[in-house]
C-alpha cells in the first residue's frame, strides 16, 4: 500500500480507502468488524463514512455505521488511522435528521459533530465533511442546474467561521466537501484565505471509467487550490465488476435499487460497462482490477473509496494495488469512452 499527501494538510492516506455506507443494512456488526480488520491489515488507514450511513437512507438506520465503526475503534491504535465523517446538509427527505431542519449553521454543525464522536467513540475526527452543500446544486444524477430552485442559505464564510471553532477546539482536524461544484471549491478556498480560517484540504467526488467528469469540471481548480480527490463510486455501483455482462443479477445493487441507478434511464450505462469488462478480459485481468487501477492512477487522485458487501469482495478489490496499466491498454480505455462518454449519472 502506498500513502498520499492530502491536500496541504498533514495527512498521508492510504491510495485505497474503506468505504462503510453498507454497514447496519447490508452488513452486521461482525461482517463491519471483519471488514475494518482486514482493511487495515492491509495497510488501509483511511476510513470513510457518514452520520447518514447505511445508505439507503431511512428513518430507523442514522448513525448505525458510525456506530459499528466505534465499537470497533476503542481496540485499535487510534493515531494510527485517519477517521473520516460527514455531516449531511439541506434535504427534504431527510425529516429525521435534526427534524429535517438541518443547516450548515453553528447549532446543527455542533450537534452533528458531537453525535459523530460520540458514536464513534473517539475524541477527534481527523477528516469532517459537508456531505452536500447547504445551498441548492443539482445532486445525484439530477441534470441541470435551476435557478428556480434556488433557496437561502448559510453563506460560507459563516460555515468556515463554525469549522474553525471546532479545529480550534481539537474536535476535528482537517475539513472537506463532498458533492461540490467548481464555484463551490473556489468560494470555500477563496472565503477561508480571505477572512484566515482554516481552508478544506479534500473533496469527495464520484469518479470512475463511466464517470470522467471530474478531469474536465474540477481537476483544475482542485490542483491549483491544492484540494484532494477521494474519489467515491469507482466501481460505478458495480457496473464494472463485470456482474451485469449478461443480466442484472437478483439481490445485487441495481436490482435491490432499481429507484436509485436505473439502466434504462441511461441506455449507454451497461454498454459501456460490457465494453470495459470485455476489454479487461482481453488483457488477462479482472474488471474490478482494471476499473480501480485506473481510477488509482489518474494524477488527481489521492485517495480510491472501494466499499463492499462481502469479505470476498474487499479482498478482490484491494488486490488491485499491484495492477499497473500500460500505454496500450489506456489507450483502448480511451477509445471507449469516446464511444460512452460519461454515461453513468
Amino acid at each position: 500500500m502506498k500513502y498520499n499527501k492530502l491536500g496541504d494538510s498533514d495527512l498521508l492516506v492510504s491510495q485505497l480507502g474503506l468505504g462503510t455506507m453498507t454497514y447496519g443494512k447490508q452488513n452486521t456488526l461482525e461482517e463491519a468488524h471483519q471488514q475494518l480488520d482486514y482493511a487495515v491489515s492491509q495497510g488501509v488507514n483511511f476510513i470513510d463514512t457518514s452520520e447518514t450511513y447505511p445508505f439507503p437512507n431511512t428513518m430507523e438506520t442514522p448513525g448505525i455505521t458510525e456506530d459499528y465503526i466505534g465499537q470497533w475503534l476503542i481496540h485499535q491504535q487510534r493515531d494510527q488511522l485517519i477517521i473520516a465523517t460527514k455531516i449531511a446538509g439541506v434535504h427534504p427527505q431527510l425529516t429525521w435528521i435534526r427534524n429535517g431542519q438541518n443547516r450548515i449553521d453553528h447549532a446543527n454543525v455542533t450537534e452533528a459533530v458531537e453525535g459523530s464522536l460520540k458514536r464513534l467513540q473517539t475524541d477527534y475526527i481527523d477528516l469532517y465533511q459537508i456531505h452536500w452543500p447547504d445551498r441548492y446544486v443539482p445532486l445525484f444524477g439530477e441534470p441541470d442546474y435551476d435557478p428556480q430552485r434556488e433557496r437561502d442559505t448559510v453563506p460560507i464564510a459563516e460555515q468556515l467561521e463554525v469549522f474553525a471553532r471546532l479545529i480550534q477546539a481539537g474536535k476535528i482536524r482537517y475539513l472537506g466537501i463532498s458533492n461540490e461544484t467548481p464555484w463551490g471549491v473556489c468560494e470555500f478556498c477563496h472565503i477561508a484565505q480571505q477572512l484566515n480560517f482554516p481552508k478544506i484540504v479534500s473533496i469527495q467526488h464520484g469518479f470512475s471509467l463511466i464517470n470522467r467528469k471530474f478531469h474536465t469540471t474540477l481537476a483544475e481548480m482542485c490542483r491549483f487550490n491544492h484540494v484532494g480527490l477521494l474519489a467515491y463510486n469507482p466501481l460505478g455501483f458495480g457496473i464494472l465488476t463485470g456482474k451485469y455482462v449478461s443480466e442484472i443479477p437478483k439481490n445485487s445493487r441495481l436490482d435491490l435499487f432499481k429507484g436509485i441507478y436505473c439502466p434504462d434511464d441511461y441506455p449507454n450505462l451497461l454498454e459501456a460497462g460490457r465494453s470495459y469488462a470485455n476489454l479487461a478480459h482481453n488483457y488477462g485481468m479482472k474488471p474490478v482490477h482494471l476499473a480501480l487501477a485506473y481510477v488509482r492512477t489518474r494524477w488527481f487522485v489521492t485517495s480510491t473509496i472501494i466499499g463492499t458487501t462481502k469479505l470476498e469482495q474487499l479482498q478482490e478489490n484491494l488486490s488491485s494495488i499491484d495492477v499497473e496499466l500500460d500505454e496500450a491498454i489506456l489507450k483502448e480505455i480511451d477509445a471507449i469512452h469516446r464511444r460512452y462518454p460519461n454515461p453513468t449519472p
